[in-house]
């Protein structure tokens, strides 16, 4: 089994630095309310720590 994210936007990138928009769209966020669903790694909590003002996070197990 495989963890998943879904991360959701919750609150406006409007007034944040260049710095905290990019990670938002590397992650494939832009708008509110908006969600993806990516895989549990490294990489991703990296970008999820530098903006967790900003989305919300749910883990899920995933069968393969």
């Amino acid at each position: 089994m495989t963890k998943k994210l879904k991360i959701t936007q919750v609150r406006s990138y409007i007034g944040r630095p260049e710095k905290q928009r990019k990670v938002l769209r590397s992650l494939g966020l832009g708008k509110m309310n908006r969600s993806v669903f990516l895989a549990d790694t490294p990489e991703v909590r990296g970008m999820i720590n530098k903006v967790p003002h900003l989305v919300s996070v749910e883990e899920f197990e995933v069968k393969q």
